[in-house]
């Protein structure tokens, strides 16, 4: 357990962190002489960054009488920020050796150092010593540890952390903290929670009013649940309340736009932003870039890279050069314009430039050979694409883990799934035998394939390879096991799904309410319905027939008529 140690008073109050004074000795040379040193490696870089740090910190401990904690804390900061946590730990532990007294902003630090180094229990057992020497931890202690619970993915813990600190009142929150708990809600999907946090900050009983930061996590979440239209509510709620939207806000929702195929209403989001004086960046013209791609709109995208030049951004993914007044792809952007064609079925307009790049002297790369891999599976061609991955081959392009998903989801499609797991089996790269997402393309193809058995023996061979499957791997297996008539098998499953910490998805939901509809166990497909619509989740077009034809006639009681109900009103509201 992690929390005992906050057993604290009712009413006691954290101190809150006040900017670090920088204290000096005009008498004494040498301190004047290591602050600029500190100074200058704060804003030095290079590889030899950290060994300067480290001969600085011995010559500190070397000097009579040796520094105080706030000088080596100004040190270690700039070691921590180098991102070298382990050895921030052991400076403290020779600062500590020396005999050096430690304040609470160092114990702050190796807090920070702990979590980041995924070492959260350690963090928390110094704030037992924080409170074990009767000092008062600050919110930058709790700030720390709660950001160390959602980095170790216990992002329930943190928020059983934030809520205590709240009903004992040990501290007054800032917008880090929720921040902080607002970021690590949106990570594990639980985005209606995040928003009713924000929604509370907004209200007259919170002191806290969120910042940009706050609505950005949240807009973002949203549009990647596919709520774009929520997304846009908000952002017009925060920009009633003057929140300055940021450039990310934009890239958010544009992302979220173009997502759904909107790329009018991108379009304008575009424009609205540079009315409000935000500058589009590189990202945002990528986002642009892509999806036009996506759509097979390749003019589009060509317009969009144009206008990049012109604006003098030079990304090196996306162009690389402008010559006089032409403008020369690079293999990059051809390749954005390859998956462009291949994504609009014009396959041959995708061949003939995929050979015209070759022409003009430009190298395909890894990433051209896997657009035209995966255009050439979709159009039907799988030999044509296993010729083109062993050309790949010869010609010195290593497949990496994006190319042999392409490819085994190609072969698995095109009903090749032996040929995919005799390659998958040949493969002596670490990585690429332990990806999951491979695991869950053959996993799947061998289902759709007509091999369950197969499919369980890899599951079993993933478990015992000690990989974590991701919620696309249990919805592959729930399948598996319905269409087995295995749905002991399947509840057994989501119960392990669930224990693990992976939460279930919509897929997750629908496929459980068929098969349980389809088994006529009415009952229980009425409870996973009412979850399924309290976590946000609608079932889709198969489960809604499967429930329709199973309620009464009218006159005879039915919750499941009651459901459909709720669900009708839950669509029209939305709509």
């Amino acid at each position: 357990m992690l929390l005992p140690v906050l057993k604290l008073k009712a009413g006691m109050k954290c101190t809150r962190r006040i900017g670090l004074r920088y204290y000096s000795t005009a008498s004494s040379p040498s301190t004047s002489h290591f602050n600029q040193r500190i100074t200058s490696l704060k804003n030095a870089s290079g590889p030899t960054k950290v060994n300067d740090a480290l001969q600085l910190f011995d010559e500190m401990l070397q000097r009579q009488p040796p520094p105080n904690i706030i000088q080596l804390n100004q040190l270690i900061t700039v070691v921590v920020k180098m991102k070298q946590y382990s050895t921030a730990l052991s400076l403290y532990k020779q600062t500590k050796l020396m005999g050096i007294p430690t304040d609470l902003y160092a114990m702050n630090i190796s807090i920070n150092c702990h979590c980041r180094l995924d070492q959260v229990a350690y963090g928390f057992a110094l704030l037992a010593t924080i409170l074990k020497q009767g000092h008062q931890p600050d919110l930058a202690t709790y700030n720390t540890l709660i950001n160390g619970l959602v980095l170790a993915d216990r992002v329930f813990k943190a928020v059983e952390l934030f809520k205590k600190l709240l009903r004992e009142k040990v501290c007054e929150p800032d917008q880090i903290t929720f921040g902080i708990v607002i970021n690590g809600l949106c990570k594990v999907g639980h985005t209606s929670k995040a928003l009713e946090l924000l929604r509370f900050m907004e209200s007259v009983s919170c002191k806290c009013k969120p910042y940009v930061e706050q609505y950005n996590a949240v807009i973002d979440s949203l549009c990647k649940d596919r709520m774009v239209d929520r997304a846009l509510e908000l952002f017009a709620n925060m920009t009633q309340k003057g929140v300055i939207a940021s450039v990310f806000t934009y890239n958010s929702l544009i992302q979220g736009l173009c997502n759904f195929g909107r790329e009018t209403e991108a379009a304008q989001m575009l424009r609205d932003m540079e009315e409000e004086g935000v500058s589009p960046g590189v990202h945002t013209f990528t986002i642009l870039v892509d999806s036009f791609c996506k759509k097979g709109s390749v003019k589009d995208a060509e317009l969009a890279v144009q206008e990049m030049v012109r604006r003098g951004l030079h990304p090196d993914k996306v162009i690389d050069r402008m010559m006089e007044r032409d403008i020369v792809p690079d293999i990059i952007t051809y390749s954005r314009l390859i998956d462009g064609y291949c994504k609009k079925k014009r396959i041959h307009k995708a061949w003939r430039l995929f050979q015209e790049i070759q022409d003009k002297g430009l190298i395909p790369d890894v990433v051209t050979y896997g657009s035209m891999l995966q255009g050439l599976f979709e159009s039907g061609n799988p030999a044509a694409a296993r010729e083109l991955f062993n050309k790949m081959q010869v010609n010195g392009q290593v497949p990496d883990i994006c190319t042999y998903r392409i490819l085994f989801h190609g072969m698995c499609k095109n009903y090749q799934c032996s040929d995919a797991l005799a390659l998958f089996r040949s493969l002596r790269n670490k990585e690429s035998m332990e990806d999951v997402r491979l695991y869950n393309i053959l996993i799947d193809g061998c289902s759709k394939c007509g091999n369950p058995s197969l499919a369980m023996d890899l599951f079993d061979e993933l478990l015992l390879k000690g990989l974590k499957p991701d919620v696309r791997t249990y919805n592959a297996m729930m399948r598996v096991y319905c269409e087995e008539g295995l749905l002991g098998k399947c509840k057994e499953l989501l119960r392990k799904m669930e224990e693990s910490g992976c939460l279930p998805d919509s897929f997750t939901y629908n496929i459980i309410v068929r098969e349980l509809l389809k088994k006529n166990e009415c009952g229980e497909a009425e409870i996973f319905l009412e979850e399924m619509i309290n976590r946000d989740f609608m079932p889709d077009h198969a489960t809604f027939e499967n429930l329709l034809v199973r309620i009464p006639n009218v006159g005879k009681d039915s919750r499941l008529r009651t459901v459909v109900l709720k669900l009708t009103s839950v669509e029209r509201k939305d709509a």
